[in-house]
């Protein structure tokens, strides 16, 4: 089942295929690798245990998570509940679920429409494009949807922004460039509530996350929105380009601590084989992965499911 802000909505048959294709190089650099180092082998030695934090360092596991793997592993042959090296890629992907599903949280509930998700992230991430894609994956569930330009910097973004509510048949609230973003997040979300909108789609100027001119914007942002909505927004969707790995958990990490970040959207995945970030930012910032681009058609961007995930590697 796929959780959204308004309850569950059945999977589609066809996620976990299109995840295989979409995560075809991380499964190829990472589980791919560790069958090379297992192969052949019975005994969990140190050189074997060396060639597997390499192989979980590369895809970008982070090093916590790599060593906390092996350490387990260590355990389990201490204890003499395993000493096969052909059991360690099961012991592996048990690990990985793990960390995937103890940051895995339920969108949050909202009783009433509309649903405000507030999207950030820095320039190049892929951000208004993934908000072009989530407008086509919520009416492609029936809902109503309207986006909000508030990243009045660039001409150019509201522009984009409004090719993407044409070619999803979505309504766009937008001011000039240089207009205030809390103004034209406050008419947009004025305007869901009179409209009886579904869910708001707030677009925000891409920003570095050592600006604090800039964070501080997104914050009264934020206050403007709740103005309107007590309890708004329901989610801060930050979108990471999964091909940056380590640098895209450092992104993260300043984010959450200054614009109230409450989960991930992981783009260009398909382009990566460092897609164990996923693994990374959950196990060492908690938030969940709430959705991952796997390509550039409009309906490539999933809902992430950390089961589907991890089968979509290891299967």
């Amino acid at each position: 089942m796929i959780q959204t802000l308004f309850g569950a909505q059945e999977q589609e048959p066809s996620l976990l295929e299109k995840l295989k294709a979409g995560v075809q190089k991380t499964r190829d650099g990472l589980v791919g690798r560790i069958e090379e180092v297992v192969s052949g082998k019975k005994q969990i030695d140190a050189d074997l245990l060396e060639e597997l934090e390499y192989t979980l360092i590369s895809a970008d596991i982070g090093i916590t998570t790599t060593t906390e793997i092996l350490d387990r592993i260590r355990e389990r042959v201490d204890r003499k509940l395993t000493g096969d090296a052909g059991e360690l890629k099961g012991l592996i992907r048990e690990y990985l679920l793990e960390v995937l599903q103890a940051s895995d949280s339920p969108l949050s509930y909202v009783d009433a429409p509309p649903a405000v998700l507030m999207v950030v992230g820095v320039n190049g991430a892929g951000k208004t494009t993934t908000i072009g894609k989530l407008a086509s994956h919520y009416k492609a569930e029936g809902k109503t949807v309207l986006l909000c330009a508030a990243d009045t910097f660039r001409a150019a973004a509201i522009e984009q922004l409004e090719v993407w509510g044409e070619r999803t048949q979505t309504d766009v609230i937008r001011q000039n460039t240089g207009a205030d973003p809390s103004a034209v997040a406050f008419d947009a979300i004025t305007a869901a509530k009179a409209r009886g909108v579904d869910y708001v789609i707030v677009d925000t100027a891409g920003r570095l996350q050592t600006k604090t001119n800039l964070m501080a914007e997104l914050e009264k942002m934020r206050r403007t929105i709740a103005r309107v909505i007590p309890d708004a927004p329901h989610e801060t969707l930050l979108v990471l380009d999964g091909t940056t790995g380590q640098n895209g958990l450092e992104q993260a990490r300043k984010f959450t601590e200054t614009a109230g970040v409450t989960g991930i959207v992981l783009t260009k995945l398909d382009g990566t084989a460092k897609g164990g970030v996923v693994v990374a930012i959950a196990r060492e910032l908690g938030l969940p992965i709430r959705f991952i681009g796997v390509g550039e058609k409009i309906d490539d961007l999933l809902p992430f499911d950390p089961e589907k995930f991890i089968d979509s590697l290891f299967s």
